[in-house]
């Protein structure tokens, strides 16, 4: 799929779009048809700039990565403190899952078992850099710490994500705790009770 600035900002906006449509009707219960009436093209159009139901769906779950990368990891890429950098990432991935704009992608990202195989395993292996570059970031909190470790980094890396992207579930900006707050109770708690390095 060609990927020139105005092509790639063309599915961009096709991938927030078919987002909620996927988020509102599920996957299976979407249809191009839908889609293409949400994003004001024919089904024939929407068919050219996707190509089918599946890759859109990659497409979807791929820009929810660039996301992640451009709204969380770019702006502490130069973070030289482990410690720091790993509160900045928590932070930054709960402002990412709780923020309404995007809410729909963030969701769906973790939907992908409807892919076909070989875009799974693609999605995947990008899913798993993630994991790998947060359990590099913990062992390196734990080392810094000077203490035994408490749980191996990969093992806190998951809870950390299963903590964080959870949130769409009950979080809710209208309540009690306020999205800052939200940030810092979770490093909080995770620095202290699960890495044990408070």
């Amino acid at each position: 799929m060609p990927r020139g600035s105005e092509t790639k900002q063309n599915i961009r906006e096709i991938c927030r779009i078919a987002a909620r449509v996927f988020y509102a009707k599920s996957y299976d219960g979407a249809s191009m048809q839908d889609i293409a009436e949400a994003v004001g093209l024919t089904k024939a159009g929407l068919y050219h700039h996707v190509g089918s139901k599946d890759r859109l769906l990659y497409e979807i779950q791929n820009y929810g990565m660039d996301i992640l990368d451009e709204t969380v990891l770019a702006p502490i890429k130069d973070v030289a403190d482990p410690r720091e950098k790993l509160r900045q990432t928590i932070v930054g991935h709960i402002n990412l899952i709780v923020r309404a704009r995007d809410q729909e992608i963030t969701v769906i990202l973790h939907e992908n078992r409807s892919l076909s195989d070989p875009l799974r395993k693609k999605l995947n292996a990008r899913k798993r850099g993630y994991i790998d570059y947060l359990a590099d970031l913990i062992r390196r909190v734990q080392e810094q710490s000077g203490k035994p470790p408490q749980i191996s980094p990969r093992l806190a890396a998951f809870t950390l994500l299963g903590m964080i992207n959870w949130l769409y579930q009950w979080y809710s900006p209208e309540g009690p705790v306020k999205q800052d707050e939200l940030g810092q109770y979770y490093t909080d708690f995770f620095f202290r009770g699960l890495l044990g390095t408070i």
